[in-house]
């Protein structure tokens, strides 16, 4: 019987992961934008070693072009799995993604990184439907053998380059609430429409990294997003418990999108990317517990230039790439 379920980490614990792998008899198959796990490494070779035919894309660098990954892919070379780096055709290869025999599927916010594993908020959604996993079998090969893919009409799947209206859709038939959880909001689009929702009735409550967090590329992009969504009242959160990583929006309590879609252009157009629509009562229903539980424990972000300063204050280069100055500083200078 074909079925999804959800996986929250860090309060799941990643074990289903290596479970899914040990149950594996026939093929493997993962793509992953960041993996140095030594468990899911020695899980990934020893699914090899009996006789499971195990392929792995894995993202070759960073935007930066600092190599990535390199230890992981000699290892799985040295123990005969076939390693392939992500398709040329994108930026990067951020998606995060595990097929098992055909017949299971992980669609994951997370890296194989013993952080992403243990200390971020991130999700998986496991499925076991056999269109879903035909279809992300069907991505797999695709960029394995370097060739254009477009999934089909009404897939509850949403890749990238191409999520951008996907996600303006959910946002757009939101009536009632929106949650959401991502690094970064800095696609225009993806603003104005969720400026659009707020101004319609809808109750959003936006859960970001704070600015302190953010390598200063994206410093800019970042903070101004979440000040045009601050400046019409939409709330701000930054979590307690975890570091943000986990990419969600759900919508009305009914609908969601989680996968390894970020909400930044890069994202949208020029990286592969994975995500799933998910309307199921059971999946979503935990989601919306999980997210409610986050914002009852969540602080609001101080947006204003008195509390990017201090969220800064150790930052001064960050501070002033943002154009703010500390005034004290300048009146006595001035005096």
């Amino acid at each position: 019987m074909s079925s999804r379920r959800l996986l929250v980490l860090p309060d799941d614990s990643a074990i289903a992961v290596p479970e899914a792998i040990e149950k594996a008899s026939r093929s493997l198959r993962v793509k992953m934008f960041a993996f140095s796990d030594p468990v899911l490494l020695e899980a990934v070779i020893g699914a090899r070693r009996r006789g499971v035919k195990v392929q792995a894309i894995l993202n070759a660098a960073r935007r930066d072009g600092e190599e990535q990954n390199g230890d992981a892919r000699s290892a799985l070379v040295r123990d005969g799995v076939e390693v392939r780096d992500g398709n040329p055709a994108f930026a990067l290869t951020h998606e995060k993604s595990m097929v098992v025999d055909d017949e299971t599927a992980f669609v994951q916010s997370f890296n194989w990184t013993l952080k992403n594993l243990t200390e971020t908020r991130d999700y998986a959604v496991v499925t076991s439907r056999p269109r879903e996993v035909r279809e992300i079998v069907e991505g797999f090969e695709a960029d394995w053998h370097r060739q254009r893919f477009s999934p089909g009409e009404g897939s509850r799947l949403v890749w990238s380059p191409g999520a951008r209206d996907r996600i303006a859709e959910l946002i757009d038939d939101a009536r009632h609430s929106l949650f959401l959880q991502n690094e970064r909001y800095q696609d225009p689009l993806i603003i104005e429409r969720l400026v659009r929702a707020a101004m319609r009735g809808v109750k959003i409550r936006v859960m970001a990294r704070p600015p302190q967090t953010l390598k200063i590329g994206k410093l800019v992009e970042a903070v101004s997003g979440l000040r045009i969504l601050d400046d019409i009242g939409i709330k701000v959160h930054g979590l307690k418990r975890y570091k943000l990583h986990g990419k969600m929006l759900l919508a009305d309590g009914v609908a969601a999108i989680v996968g390894s879609t970020n909400l930044t252009p890069g994202s949208l157009d020029d990286r592969r990317e994975l995500s799933i629509v998910v309307r199921e009562g059971t999946v979503v229903e935990r989601l919306h517990d999980v997210v409610q539980e986050d914002w009852e424990s969540s602080y609001r972000l101080d947006l204003s230039e008195k509390g990017l300063l201090a969220d800064l204050k150790d930052r001064v280069e960050a501070a002033a790439k943002l154009g703010i100055r500390d005034d004290r500083e300048h009146d006595e200078r001035a005096a």
